[in-house]
């Protein structure tokens, strides 16, 4: 029976073992798991700097552009509205003889 009882103590000591063994294994492998969502996460956030760095520089870029044309634009409408302007007038300058003499007319005529 002596026999007996040290191979169940045997069999128990490497069953421990084999479990702290096995503990170690599965920590080991959750450390690992978890340097490499670390690392994942950090290469992730680089990217988005990155692509977050070029959309600006990008936006930037447009934003320049549309600057640049907005004061030509601007120059170019301020042209316009100086030519309609001076069309208003000489059109007004040319006809008000004739509107001046239809308002005496009618305001001078008296019907009965």
């Amino acid at each position: 029976m002596a026999i007996e009882a040290n191979r169940g103590q045997n069999g128990i000591q490497l069953l421990l073992a084999a479990e702290q063994e096995a503990q170690h294994i599965v920590n080991a492998a959750r450390n690992e798991k978890m340097a490499r969502l670390k690392q994942a996460k950090e290469e992730a956030d680089k990217e988005i700097a990155e692509f977050r760095a070029h959309m600006e520089a990008e936006f930037q870029r447009k934003l320049a552009e549309s600057s640049g044309d907005s004061g030509a634009n601007v120059k170019r409408l301020e042209q316009e509205t100086e030519v309609k302007i001076n069309l208003l007038k000489s059109e007004a300058a040319r006809i008000s003889q004739d509107v001046v003499q239809m308002l005496l007319r009618h305001v001078t005529t008296v019907k009965n």
